[in-house]
């Protein structure tokens, strides 16, 4: 069997071997080949999914949200239905982002109010 070995996608994403096995168990990548001694075996493919989970994650979507985007890719839904749960994760980032700095503002008044420079 050809593929990659657990260590090697570990190397290659960034992530831990505990990450990418959690990933399998939640649904969000896979499922993965197995050798015949029962080791994981990644395809090129499944590598390239691990970076768009990745690269979601990095943008904020948690698991829930991943596994919700995940079930949409792999069902009948169509392309309107995941580009509208991609517009509307994106709107409450920008509502996220904006409450983030109005609280950054209000610290910044609080430490010029207490002598300091922000």
């Amino acid at each position: 069997m050809t593929g990659f070995a657990p260590g090697e996608v570990a190397r290659r994403t960034g992530l831990t071997l505990d990450t990418l096995r959690y990933y399998e168990r939640e649904g969000l990548v896979g499922p993965i080949e197995r050798s015949v001694g029962g080791q994981r075996r990644y395809d090129e493919d499944d590598v390239a999914w691990i970076g768009i989970v990745t690269c979601l994650r990095d943008a904020g979507l948690g698991i829930a949200d991943l596994r919700r985007f995940t079930e949409l890719l792999r069902s009948e839904a169509g392309q309107d239905d995941r580009v509208a749960f991609l517009r509307r994760r994106r709107a409450e980032l920008v509502e996220q982002a904006e409450r983030i700095r109005e609280a950054v503002r209000v610290l910044d008044d609080k430490i010029a109010y207490f002598g300091g420079e922000a």
